[in-house]
């Protein structure tokens, strides 16, 4: 049986609940990892409820423990490693200039939007080659621009980017393609239009990056053949300026 892990999945509409259905309408088995057990237990539900297959596991991206508790429940449900791992966990609704930044404030972000990632990435090399699979990074806008009051998320986020450069480079002629998305946009989802009712407002569906879209092109991403991989695409609405 093949899996999936899905790490940042929680609300039903958002990007990472988006991917779990994706990879469940094609047969794999998805942990569903993330840190609200409430908001897991409503997407493995729904997504049982059209019959497909999740395994919600609550975790701590930001540390090791939890990363590998998401791989070992993969590994009990079919027998094997996942062949698809995708690094979606962040915080993008928290932000401060840098004079109102403390220590703790920098540092959480930087395990969360790094730490996490790289933690991800090292156990993929180390359980899925030699066999090989599909690593996804979710990056950001932040991911090559900084500007206040983003600074701290861009500095995770331009690291991350970082770890899925070198990651590609080490371990792609092994087998393991490893890909970085940027998102240019905002997310059409449940986090973003219940705490920032108003950005919807203006922007428009039509200005806004829609989940299930935004899943198509990762399930691509993790289809493509060894001869034609890519390593980095960003994805943005038509109407996104940039």
């Amino acid at each position: 049986m093949k899996s999936a892990i899905i790490i940042g999945a929680g609300a039903e509409r958002g990007l990472g609940g988006a991917l779990c259905r994706r990879c469940a309408v094609e047969g794999v088995h998805v942990i569903a990892a993330g840190r609200t057990e409430t908001k897991l237990a409503g997407l493995a539900e729904a997504i049982r409820s059209t019959g497909g297959r999740i395994t919600p596991v609550v975790i701590d991206a930001a540390t090791t423990e939890g990363i590998v508790a998401a791989f070992d429940a993969a590994e009990r449900v079919s027998g094997q490693a996942p062949e698809l791992v995708v690094y979606n966990a962040g915080v993008s609704h928290d932000y401060r200039n840098m004079r109102d930044m403390d220590d703790a404030f920098f540092e959480g972000l930087w395990k969360l939007g790094c730490f996490g990632g790289f933690a991800t990435g090292r156990e993929a090399a180390r359980r899925m080659l030699p066999a090989g699979g599909t690593v996804i990074f979710t990056g950001a806008t932040a991911s090559i621009r900084s500007k206040p009051p983003f600074m701290a998320l861009a500095s995770s986020k331009a690291a991350l980017r970082a770890v899925a450069f070198g990651m590609a480079r080490e371990f792609g002629r092994e087998g393991l393609h490893v890909a970085h998305v940027i998102l240019d946009g905002c997310i059409d989802g449940d986090e973003l239009n219940g705490r920032y009712p108003q950005v919807k407002q203006k922007l428009g569906a039509d200005g806004m990056l829609q989940p299930d879209a935004l899943a198509d092109a990762y399930w691509m991403l993790h289809r493509q053949p060894a001869s034609a991989w890519t390593l980095e695409f960003d994805l943005r609405p038509s109407k996104e300026t940039f």
